[in-house]
């Protein structure tokens, strides 16, 4: 007669193996996905809780085990803004409205013109 006593060794065993692995694919794939959102921004923490729920029934000299791992939350990034200008007539601008002739504008790129060299 086996008797399991340890729960590593019981949870290995529900669902015929199953279970385990399912529960190891969840831990990570959340270990990733939570290793991605540091890369992403490195100066901020994320958590997320990996949850294995393990409802047992027992009934004459049986004991039912059901298990159940509910679906992670990940924290999700925030999205970036973009701010435009927006012009007399409603429409929007990269450019600020007061600023457009700043600069009079793009010049032509003169090909002719001498490449800088150093002094020797």
């Amino acid at each position: 007669m086996k008797i399991i006593r340890d729960a590593k060794v019981l949870i290995g065993l529900l669902e015929r193996g199953d279970l385990n692995r399912e529960f190891s694919d969840t831990l990570h794939n959340t270990q990733k996905a939570l290793t991605e959102l540091v890369a992403a921004q490195p100066n901020r923490k994320f958590s997320a809780t990996v949850k294995l729920e393990l409802k047992l029934t027992a009934a004459g000299d049986t004991i039912e085990f059901n298990a159940e791992i509910p679906p992670v939350k990940l924290p999700k990034l925030p999205r970036r803004s973009t701010v435009y200008f927006v012009l007399d007539d409603g429409n929007i601008s990269t450019e600020h409205p007061q600023q457009m002739d700043m600069i009079g504008g793009p010049y032509e790129i003169d090909h002719n013109r001498p490449g800088i060299t150093r002094p020797s």
